[in-house]
């Protein structure tokens, strides 16, 4: 296999296919599948107060959350805008999140500045521990992942080569573009709030008291009406090229909205998360960067 490298972008250096991207991606849906994650970054919190604190600070319910179990959440601004993603799971003493390596240092700073009196404790483990997403079939949240010591690395991706197709974030995107998981620095732009972007009931616990930003969320989701909204886009096929993260999305000549992450998937072909205005019709036409779009709001 030849190894294609992602040259660019909050995954520059980790493989983007490696030659047949349709077959990797049947293989991702099949659930024999994995891919190397060890460009993304992981951060530890340990102490005894970790859960309780990480509940208090995030959008997520983790009051009650049992080892080995991953989960997603959100930070938020005081505006309710996002700042932060991370996937987390918790072994008893620690807890682990993993996230985008451009956000490691901003995300330890702020946990550091949120300490207080607390027994935690915050490190940027991502020098000595990796995220793979491991074999199995895809869960709500993109995995399942496994969390492995850096000096583990090469023991365990022979081991999951034995059995399974490494593919890379070619066949990733898709999966994930098909089914609406928007990401952070891809579907989230500086105004982005979890009402516009499917986080509700999964990255956002609604039934969870206070955390920093909620007031915007609640306020949102009772009057039902976010400013914008994600929509999974059905490309031209017949275009050379295809728009990418953060080009513009224009209906009637004006400007509606902004691409996400594009990708090719092995049955649906061109397709891409855009974040749009609200009341754009849902069978308007779109223009993506010179390139016709189609709407489906299937998530």
């Amino acid at each position: 296999m030849t190894a294609v490298l992602v040259e660019a972008g909050p995954d520059a250096g980790a493989v983007w296919h490696f030659g047949e991207p349709n077959h990797e991606q049947r293989a991702l849906f099949a659930g024999s599948a994995w891919a190397d994650l060890s460009h993304r970054g992981v951060i530890s919190v340990s102490g005894e107060d970790r859960l309780k604190w990480l509940h208090d600070l995030t959008t997520q319910y983790l009051l009650e959350l049992a080892p080995g179990i991953w989960t997603t959440g959100l930070i938020l601004d005081p505006n309710g805008r996002i700042e932060h993603q991370f996937f987390l799971v918790d072994d008893g003493t620690t807890s682990w999140l993993h996230t985008e390596k451009e956000k490691v240092a901003p995300l330890v700073e702020y946990l550091n500045r949120m300490k207080f009196m607390l027994r935690v404790d915050v490190k940027d483990a991502s020098d000595e521990y990796a995220v793979l997403r491991a074999p199995g079939l895809t869960d709500a949240i993109g995995g399942p992942y496994a969390l492995v010591p850096r000096d583990e690395l090469a023991e365990t991706i022979a081991a999951f080569n034995s059995a399974h197709t490494q593919v890379g974030t070619w066949a990733l995107d898709a999966e994930r573009v098909a089914a609406g998981r928007a990401r952070l620095l891809f579907e989230t732009d500086h105004k982005s709030i979890p009402n516009e972007l499917g986080f509700l009931n999964n990255s956002v616990h609604m039934q969870k008291g206070c955390y920093r930003g909620q007031e915007t969320v609640a306020k949102v989701f009772n009057l039902g009406q976010p400013p914008r909204r994600l929509t999974l886009l059905h490309l031209d096929g017949s275009a050379v090229t295809m728009p990418v993260t953060g080009s513009k999305v224009e209906f009637d000549g004006k400007e509606v909205g902004y691409i996400g992450t594009v990708a090719r998937h092995y049955e649906l072909g061109p397709i891409a998360l855009a974040v749009i205005k609200r009341n754009v019709p849902m069978d308007a036409t779109l223009i993506a960067d010179g390139v016709v779009a189609a709407q489906e709001q299937s998530f």
